[in-house]
């Protein structure tokens, strides 16, 4: 059991105080929009102590007590998780993560053109799949997944523009998944795209609407925003076929391989499979790949998968989700007694609030404060807390 230090992504539209202030560490105007607790290869955090040996890198060397003998023999030699803390000051990028499979076959093609792991270009950069969740530490605003096509037919009713009415059109003729498919390429395709004059135009008739009186305010405030944040992009547009979701503090969504969604502005705790597989149909600076977009893609129109946690022992909730790569527990002990924590597998526990002290069946112990943040092997056995606070976990079902 040691302590873990997370490495940290610059995105363009991160908070420039959100993690900083939680971690503890000074902030400037610089944006840090994501700290990652786990072992990916491309950004692996490092474990405290001599060396500051990388977490991917002593998992690699010896696989067994890091993992433990089951997680070993489903994973391999790799972490199956990657938690992180999110932080969006502004929306991120229209995106869908990829299924296990086109993964492994979209890896494979872009080794075999010659594209390095590291290029700005590139899509795949490992061979997983990305489901992920998210557990809201403030109110946190997103779109996912596509809503029921007649709910798109009536926000879209009585709009002028002729991409309005041609989106009208096809999801009232077909409201299939093909139909959701052909209103959706017809915003994000590479031949079918509003121009970003067109793109303009529908967003400031969203906006005259507002005014007049909308069928979907909460709509015609996501187009504003998007075509505000990334002028003239057609992502910005999708949000009429897109589910709405406002998670407030300790609520969480998940969110499966295929789903498309935007995340629009928030704080949270984010545990996914340990990947860093991404393909973008826009509302980014960063590399936009439509055509893989497309073929991943999940195009059956549904609600949001909010995840209600079970209550377990006597002061954790576990998320559980339909994956076998991670789960996410929370934790909060209010000073009585040493509480018992979910998991004997690999996981990494950070805390939010309050000081905590971790001990290990072995009668290891590390104390963690609010910010910090400690990987517990598998041979590290069955973990209690004490203390005043709160925590999560990642581990291994």
């Amino acid at each position: 059991m040691q302590g873990l230090e997370p490495t940290f992504q610059p995105y363009d539209w991160g908070s420039s105080t959100a993690i900083p202030d939680l971690l503890g560490l000074p902030s400037d105007d610089r944006p840090v929009a994501e700290a990652w607790y786990g072992g990916h290869p491309s950004s692996s955090s490092r474990l405290s102590g001599p060396g500051h040996e990388s977490l991917h890198t002593a998992i690699t060397r010896d696989p067994g007590p890091f993992l433990g003998a089951d997680v070993a023999s489903r994973f391999g030699t790799q972490l199956p998780f990657l938690l992180k803390l999110i932080a969006a000051a502004r929306p991120l990028s229209l995106q869908v993560h990829p299924s296990v499979d086109l993964a492994r076959d979209g890896y494979e093609r872009e080794d075999e053109r010659g594209v390095a792991l590291d290029h700005p270009q590139r899509s795949y950069r490992d061979r997983n799949h990305k489901p992920e969740l998210v557990y809201a530490l403030s109110t946190f605003e997103a779109l996912v997944g596509f809503r029921a096509p007649r709910r798109t037919a009536e926000i879209l009713r009585g709009l002028e523009h002729p991409v309005a009415r041609h989106l009208h059109k096809t999801v009232t003729a077909d409201p299939s998944p093909s139909g959701v498919q052909e209103a959706f390429t017809r915003l994000v395709g590479e031949t079918t795209r509003p121009t970003p004059t067109e793109v303009a135009e529908l967003a400031d008739e969203f906006r005259e609407r507002l005014r007049t009186g909308s069928p979907s305010p909460r709509t015609d405030r996501a187009v504003d925003l998007l075509e505000r944040a990334y002028p003239g992009d057609p992502g910005a547009v999708t949000a009429v076929l897109l589910n709405p979701v406002t998670l407030r503090p300790g609520e969480a969504l998940f969110v499966p391989a295929g789903a498309v969604h935007a995340y629009l502005g928030g704080f949270a705790v984010e545990i996914m499979a340990n990947s860093d597989n991404v393909l973008r149909a826009g509302l980014t600076s960063k590399h936009v790949d439509v055509p893989e977009l497309l073929r991943a893609v999940d195009c059956v129109a549904a609600p949001p998968i909010r995840i209600a946690p079970e209550h377990v022992y006597d002061a954790t909730d576990v998320y559980y989700v339909p994956v076998d790569d991670f789960e996410l527990s929370v934790t909060r002990v209010t000073g009585s007694g040493p509480c018992r924590l979910p998991s004997t597998g690999p996981r990494v526990v950070l805390c939010l609030e309050g000081e905590v002290r971790l001990r290990a069946s072995t009668g290891a112990e590390i104390a963690l404060a609010a910010g910090q943040a400690g990987f517990v092997a598998a041979a590290d056995g069955a973990l209690s807390v004490t203390g005043r606070g709160r925590l999560v976990q990642a581990s291994v079902p």
